[in-house]
C-alpha cells in the first residue's frame, strides 16, 4: 500500500491500520522527522513500512515513489491518495496564483500518482483509494481552491472506475466530515476559544456528537481495500456520523 501524507493525521491512521494487518506501507511525503519517526517505530515492532521523502507536487517525484515502490517491492496492490492542506484560498480573500498552487498541492499529484501506478496495479488488479472531504459534496464558502480539488478528486474516482473496469481495478472515495488531526488542532487554535469552537462543531454531528477518528477513517479504507469490497466501485463512502446527510438538528 503506498499513502501520500501518511505521515500524521488521516494519514497515518490507515498506515499504521495496514501495518497492524501485516501489509506493507509505502509512505510518501514532505515531512521528514515525522515519517522517518513513524516508520522506524512500526518497524521496530515487526511491521513493514517505508518513508521517501519527496514533495509530491512534482509530476517527476510521484514517478520517482512509484519506481522506488516496485524496485523494493516488485507490485503495488493499493494506492491511497490523501495528502493535501486546507489552505483557505477563498474567491474574495484570495488570488489566481493562489487557487492554482492550492490545485497543485490538492488535486495534481492524485493525478500523477495513479497515472504513474497504473501498469504495475493492473497487474495485480488491485485499487485506488482517494481520501476527499465532505467540503466536496457541501462547498464551505471561502474555500475555492481546497473545496474544488476535493469535487475534482470525486470526478476523478468516478471516471477512473469506469476507464479502468476493463482491467479489474477498483476506485473509490472516502469523505471524512470533521476528524480531530494536527492541521485540525492548528485551525481551532486559531479562535478565541477553541473548546467553545470545538463544542459547536461537535454539537451539529448527529451519531454520538463527536469528531470521527482517524482509525474510523483508516478502517473504511482497509475494508475498501480488501476482498470483502470486491464489487464496490466508483463510491463515495461518508465517515462522518451522518453530518452530511442526516438533519444536523438531531
Amino acid at each position: 500500500m503506498i499513502v501520500t501524507g501518511g505521515e500524521r493525521g488521516i494519514g497515518e491512521g490507515i498506515v499504521r491500520g495496514m501495518v497492524a494487518e501485516g501489509g506493507t506501507a509505502v509512505i510518501a511525503g514532505r515531512l521528514r522527522d515525522e515519517g522517518e519517526s513513524l516508520a522506524n517505530e512500526l518497524n521496530a515492532g515487526g511491521g513493514q513500512c517505508l518513508f521517501i521523502h519527496t514533495e509530491l507536487t512534482q509530476p517527476g517525484a510521484c514517478q520517482m515513489v512509484i519506481d522506488q515502490t516496485m524496485k523494493l517491492f516488485g507490485r503495488i496492490d493499493i494506492l491511497v491518495n490523501n495528502a493535501g492542506v486546507n489552505d483557505r484560498v477563498g474567491l474574495e480573500k484570495g488570488n489566481p496564483a493562489d487557487f492554482i498552487n492550492s490545485l497543485s498541492i490538492n488535486v495534481s499529484h492524485y493525478y500523477c500518482m495513479a497515472h504513474y501506478a497504473i501498469e504495475a496495479l493492473k497487474a495485480t488488479k488491485g485499487t485506488i483509494i482517494n481520501i476527499s472531504s465532505k467540503t466536496g459534496v457541501t462547498g464551505q464558502g471561502g474555500n475555492s481552491g481546497y473545496v474544488s480539488s476535493k469535487a475534482a478528486q470525486l470526478g476523478l474516482t468516478r471516471d477512473w472506475a469506469i476507464e479502468l473496469l476493463p482491467y479489474g481495478i477498483r476506485v473509490n472515495a472516502v469523505l471524512p466530515a470533521e476528524v480531530m488531526t494536527p492541521l485540525y488542532m492548528n485551525w481551532l487554535e486559531g479562535f478565541a476559544n477553541p473548546g467553545e469552537k470545538l463544542k459547536a462543531i461537535t454539537e451539529r454531528i448527529p451519531l454520538g456528537h463527536r469528531m470521527t477518528t482517524a482509525e474510523e477513517i483508516a478502517d473504511m479504507v482497509l475494508f475498501l481495500a480488501s476482498e470483502r469490497a470486491s464489487h464496490i466501485t466508483g463510491q463515495y463512502m461518508h465517515v462522518d456520523g451522518g453530518y452530511v446527510h442526516l438533519d444536523r438538528a438531531l
